[in-house]
């Protein structure tokens, strides 16, 4: 399936955080060691990242080793918060460029790495749970992660912190379909992800916290996460794992 990587900690450039290592982002679009059912991640990228206090975010429908004007502009950018993914798209579901994620609304990022298994048939039963969904474009993306992406935002309104809101998405969809769901957050100061079904890995040193569904290096600090665990990493706070 697809995956996707959160970053926090002092400035740095999206060119260190997306190219960077021997299994950088990059690499991983045309050479995953550990997804599940696909050979390559190349239906699509995006880089979420915050300026000013404003969430902003760049998103093809091309794989990610082909777009030679973002790793120029990657270069030129630099952010203390961030979310990068790339897509494996499921059958069914287009290669447009509404799809690709991280989504947004407000000064949240959400990344879904998985799938909704039979979604058909419980799509109608998830979008009841997501209520108005009114003001966030992404929420209507045409893929199983968007109602997904709604429900998190439901919930983040009502008050429910980051991490919470992850947690109870997962509750949810899982009570109406087995499928995978490893899904990843921001607010711009804080990260939170969840394990289940799928790889994701941890890495915290040098002031900066990473969360990764495979590691971007052969640093001996990545740590994996058991799965169907809650991630949640605040610089003051620091990092913790907990089962869900």
């Amino acid at each position: 399936m697809c995956r996707h990587l959160g970053y926090l900690g002092p400035d740095r450039t999206l060119h260190s955080l997306v190219y960077d290592g021997e299994y950088s982002l990059e690499t991983q679009a045309y050479a995953p060691r550990m997804t599940q059912g696909n050979l390559l991640n190349a239906d699509g990228f995006g880089v979420g990242w915050y300026q000013d206090g404003a969430a902003v975010r760049f998103r093809r429908a091309q794989p990610l080793w082909t777009d030679q004007s973002f790793r120029e502009i990657a270069g030129a950018v630099r952010a203390s918060c961030a979310v990068a993914a790339i897509r494996s798209a499921t059958v069914g579901f287009p290669v447009d460029e509404s799809c690709a994620q991280p989504f947004r609304a407000g000064t949240w990022l959400f990344s879904h790495n998985g799938k909704v298994e039979d979604y058909g048939a419980v799509e109608s039963k998830l979008r009841d749970l997501t209520g108005d969904v009114s003001g966030v474009p992404d929420a209507r993306a045409p893929v199983d992660s968007a109602p997904l992406f709604a429900l998190a935002v439901r919930y983040w309104r009502e008050g429910t912190p980051l991490g919470d809101g992850l947690a109870a998405v997962v509750a949810a969809v899982t009570a109406l379909s087995p499928g995978r769901y490893n899904l990843l957050a921001s607010d711009g100061t804080s990260l939170a992800a969840t394990t289940w079904g799928d790889s994701l890995f941890v890495h915290e040193g040098d002031g900066e916290i990473r969360v990764s569904s495979e590691p971007l290096d052969g640093d001996p600090r990545w740590t994996p996460v058991p799965d169907r665990s809650l991630v949640t990493a605040g610089l003051a706070s620091g990092l913790t794992i907990a089962p869900l």
